[in-house]
């Protein structure tokens, strides 16, 4: 990276100890050299340097009152990382493992996935290291005040706009906006992932996984075939991976695999979803509990073990880096021919190296989860109009959005001679948008 390599080197010296953060820029900035070379007036104007550092971090206590009285206290974040083409949007994760760099990473790789939507929509990411799992609703909603208490400073439906994540559900997300409109006395959009009866938009717990296989369908259309009869293995069992296999049923595939962090279960004759929905999302059980409805179902534990069972098509949908070199090679041997990321950078550079030499479609999550967002962004426009669109609708929007999408990834890649090169098109073309409104904004950009 003759122009670039200078930036890569600032980014690891300002950021140590970031793992995830340095791997995301490391992973964009290797696909822009290209662009460095036909745009020196971006170079001149420091575009790249301000590109892969954040406008702002917020960091801050949480303090909050657990069931037995005892003061809690966790951190908070968010990070809004770039407003070139719209006000920030982005989601709020709760899980222990959240941390400066994860909220960097998905921070940076929201401004990509936000510019290739489409939308007019900048990047940002949030949360907590608060753990909702096992708290009671008193907790959650106590926890979740206190959160909002110090982020409704900083956002606005003309400034910031989170939505859920990891660890916020509707519940969360109820609360936070309660919080929010008693504190700053506006019902606007402010927060995205609501309630159908007090702003949300229909379709939206579904976008996510049902633009994965959108996306998938235009992928597997230009290699001249469809999902009709495919055996496709998914990780995960949350809100991502239920829609893509409810989705890629409905497009005539057998899903086999659904896991959750404890292991995963293998359906040979498909999986019965409407099991896993019972098992998920009324009893909040383990995926593990599948086999007492399907006795020749098979349940292992350890999650990497997914990547091993014989696929046409694999749709990781759970969480960073679980695709290693290993999985990847393991995936290829046993036929897998498609890749499509429903979570963020589930796989390691290693194992996208391997995706992409051996040929294999490889959709990764910045363009192929847009979906999620994509919905979110509806959600805002119905918000502003002060209007509900039918499932119909919004489901009809996001299929054009994500239709739209692979045409933008897919041209970028030919156009810079890299066809059928999914990642290095979804860099390229999502970078170009945010830089060109950055480069015309000036230097305070």
């Amino acid at each position: 990276m003759e122009f670039l390599a200078h930036i890569l080197q600032d980014v690891n010296k300002r950021n140590p100890n970031e793992p995830e953060f340095l791997q995301a820029v490391s992973e964009v900035l290797g696909s822009l050299e290209i662009v460095a070379q036909n745009h020196p007036e971006w170079v001149r104007a420091g575009i790249f340097e301000r590109f892969v550092e954040p406008e702002r971090q917020i960091a801050f206590r949480v303090s909050w009152v657990d069931d037995t009285g005892k003061a809690q206290v966790n951190r908070g974040y968010r990070i809004q990382f770039n407003s070139a083409i719209g006000p920030y949007k982005g989601g709020l994760r709760f899980h222990p493992s959240v941390n400066a760099s994860i909220m960097k990473f998905l921070g940076f790789e929201q401004v990509l996935k936000n510019s290739l939507t489409g939308l007019p929509m900048g990047g940002a990411k949030g949360g907590s290291d608060f753990d909702p799992k096992g708290k009671s609703n008193g907790e959650v909603m106590r926890f979740c005040q206190s959160f909002m208490t110090e982020l409704y400073r900083h956002i606005g439906q003309f400034t910031d706009v989170p939505a859920g994540d990891i660890g916020v559900g509707g519940r969360e997300i109820g609360f936070l906006f309660g919080q929010y409109k008693r504190l700053e006395n506006d019902f606007s959009g402010v927060l995205t992932g609501k309630g159908c009866a007090w702003g949300g938009s229909l379709a939206r717990t579904e976008a996510t996984g049902y633009g994965l296989c959108y996306i998938m369908e235009e992928a597997l259309k230009k290699r001249g075939c469809l999902f009709q009869g495919l055996t496709v293995s998914i990780s995960g069992s949350g809100n991502v991976s239920i829609y893509a296999a409810e989705k890629a049923m409905q497009l005539g595939a057998k899903v086999i695999s659904m896991s959750d962090s404890n292991g995963f279960i293998h359906d040979e004759d498909g999986i019965d979803l409407n099991a896993v929905k019972e098992i998920k999302d009324i009893r909040k059980g383990r995926i593990s509990e599948y086999t007492s409805y399907k006795k020749s179902a098979r349940y292992f534990d350890g999650c990497s073990g997914v990547w091993n069972l014989k696929c046409d098509i694999a749709l990781p949908c759970a969480t960073q880096n679980e695709i290693n070199l290993t999985s990847a090679k393991t995936l290829i041997k046993n036929g897998c021919f498609a890749v499509g990321e429903g979570a963020n950078m589930p796989s390691t550079p290693e194992a996208v190296h391997e995706f992409i030499t051996s040929g294999l479609i490889y959709l990764p999550g910045k363009a192929a989860n847009a979906g999620g967002v994509a919905t979110s962004g509806l959600e805002m426009t119905q918000n502003s109009q002060r209007y509900s669109w039918s499932f119909s609708e919004v489901d009809n929007r996001l299929k054009a959005i994500m239709v739209d999408l692979f045409s933008q990834i897919s041209e970028a890649a030919a156009s810079y001679g890299r066809e059928g090169d999914y990642e290095f098109g979804a860099n390229v073309a999502g970078f170009l948008k945010v830089a060109k409104a950055m480069y015309e904004q000036g230097i305070a950009y």
